[in-house]
């Protein structure tokens, strides 16, 4: 299956999985034209925000790398101007579609371009399958198994 030739590669981690309790705690995506990152985000709420130890520990590595929001609706607002009107390739699990069903892009899953579906190991499948090192940024796994795809056809 061909790229599009601009698209945005996102992952979202929620602190529940139904979007009318929860919110989004972490958001990271890539701004891919012509097969090159041009942009990225890197969002996070502020651990103060989140009552949940274990989500915490889950979102404490490369701290340094994200921009903190005070206001846990910042994050989408600034995703929302962040994509413009580009498709959105996403991780087509139950929460993220329900957490970007307010977004109007077109939305397709990451997947079906690597020939793969989403899974409990669909990561681990993609790290042993085009060899990468494993990564706590899975926009960058995900845009790696592309790169690897589109210049293998």
């Amino acid at each position: 299956m061909k790229l599009p030739k601009k698209y945005v590669i996102v992952e979202i981690i929620p602190n529940h999985s139904n979007s009318k309790i929860g919110f989004i705690v972490q958001l990271q995506a890539l701004k891919i034209n012509d097969n090159k990152i041009i942009d990225r985000i890197d969002l996070r709420v502020n651990d103060k925000l989140i009552t949940n130890n274990d989500l915490l520990k889950m979102i404490s590595y490369d701290k340094e790398m994200f921009q903190y929001k005070d206001n846990k609706d910042d994050i989408i607002k600034e995703f929302k101007e962040f994509i413009g009107k580009d498709k959105l390739l996403i991780i087509d699990n139950y929460y993220t579609i329900d957490y970007l069903k307010s977004i109007e892009n077109k939305k397709e899953s990451v997947f079906k371009y690597l020939g793969l579906e989403i899974s409990d190991d669909v990561f681990d499948k993609i790290i042993t399958k085009y060899q990468l090192e494993p990564s706590n940024h899975l926009v960058d796994l995900l845009y790696e198994a592309l790169m690897f795809e589109n210049n293998n056809k």
